[in-house]
């Protein structure tokens, strides 16, 4: 194979006219630049130390700079509203906080005296319209008018027992499995106004004492004893052992109300209108007891049952005092003919 031509040299280029010189350029110090580590993870999180048992937890500063008064501290507010609930917490001089009412209501002769001696006691009187009554306590019936008090104070059981057996026919509600406030409100009211001595309520499965029960119970929560207990069937047993006798009212397997006479004290046992009493309540019970009925509804609510029981306990003994009892067909008759 003959040899490969050599390429021609490139011929010089011409040369180029002088041209001025650029200014010198001068830069800064050189920011370093992230190391790739620094982009690409996120700096671990600095995790706080565990704070050794019985080292108080640390304050927050704003905390620091106000402390809290005992009164605040002890003070925990609750609503009531309603005419009746806030009228009967003026009356029996309850500790009231504030009161909200719409203007007709502040001047009306059933509200203005009491509100002024709460005025004076150091309650504050705030006029308002619905819609902030609204906004305080929801869209519920509040008549106009609500109050801010203390958290309702329940009786020990002992203590009520004590104020029970100062009567001399002492009769008790205890109330099992009950969680709608409005029928624990109807309870309440009925055994105060039927002349019962206190109301029994588990921690447990059990609606406590609150604004929507003040309500329904209308006033009557100023007057009538109410005990919140941890454990509803040793506290029926507690009462045994003082004397009580309970009944619970039941809808299958129960002796109608009545054909059975009750005296001495009592305790009477209401349970939900869905679930009734629960089968160990059933147990502590010395003898269930049933409403007879005569329509198609198969059942009553429990505020119900419990003011139609209560009213024939009532009834009962109010024939007792006079020596009469009632015969076979329902007439009322003297003892002694």
């Amino acid at each position: 194979m003959p040899p490969r031509p050599s390429r021609p040299s490139r011929p010089d280029r011409p040369g180029r006219p002088d041209r001025p010189g650029r200014p010198e350029r001068r830069f800064g110090p050189r920011r370093e630049r992230p190391s790739q580590e620094r982009v690409g993870r996120p700096q671990p999180r600095t995790v706080a130390k565990p704070i050794p048992k019985g080292n108080p937890a640390p304050v927050p500063p704003a905390q620091v700079d106000a402390p809290a008064t005992p009164a605040a501290e002890d003070f925990t507010p609750e609503l009531i509203y309603g005419r009746h609930a806030v009228l009967a917490a003026l009356g029996r001089q309850r500790s009231l906080n504030r009161v909200w009412i719409v203007p007709n209501l502040r001047y009306d002769p059933r509200f203005h005296t009491l509100l002024q001696a709460a005025k004076g006691q150091g309650t504050v009187i705030d006029e308002v319209d619905y819609d902030r009554l609204n906004q305080l306590v929801g869209r519920v019936s509040h008549q106009g008018v609500a109050a801010q008090v203390a958290p309702f104070s329940y009786t020990d059981l002992d203590d009520l027992i004590q104020q029970a057996k100062a009567v001399p026919e002492p009769i008790l509600v205890a109330v099992d499995s009950l969680n709608d406030p409005q029928n624990l409100g109807a309870i309440i009211r009925t055994t105060e106004a039927l002349g019962g001595q206190g109301v029994v309520v588990p921690q447990r499965r059990c609606v406590g004492v609150t604004g929507a029960v003040a309500k329904v119970a209308a006033g009557a929560l100023e007057y009538l004893p109410v005990t919140r207990v941890v454990n509803l069937n040793q506290a029926l047993e507690t009462l045994k052992a003082q004397g009580f006798w309970i009944y619970g009212l039941a809808t299958q397997g129960a002796t109608p109300l009545p054909e059975t006479r009750i005296q001495g004290p009592a305790v009477l046992v209401v349970g939900a209108e869905d679930e009734g009493l629960s089968l160990l309540t059933q147990r502590h019970c010395d003898a269930l007891l049933t409403i007879p009925l005569a329509g198609h509804t198969p059942s009553l609510n429990a505020g119900m049952a419990c003011g139609m029981a209560l009213y024939e306990i009532r009834r009962q003994r109010w024939l007792d005092r006079l020596h009469l009892h009632t015969d076979g067909d329902g007439r009322i008759v003297n003892k002694s003919g």
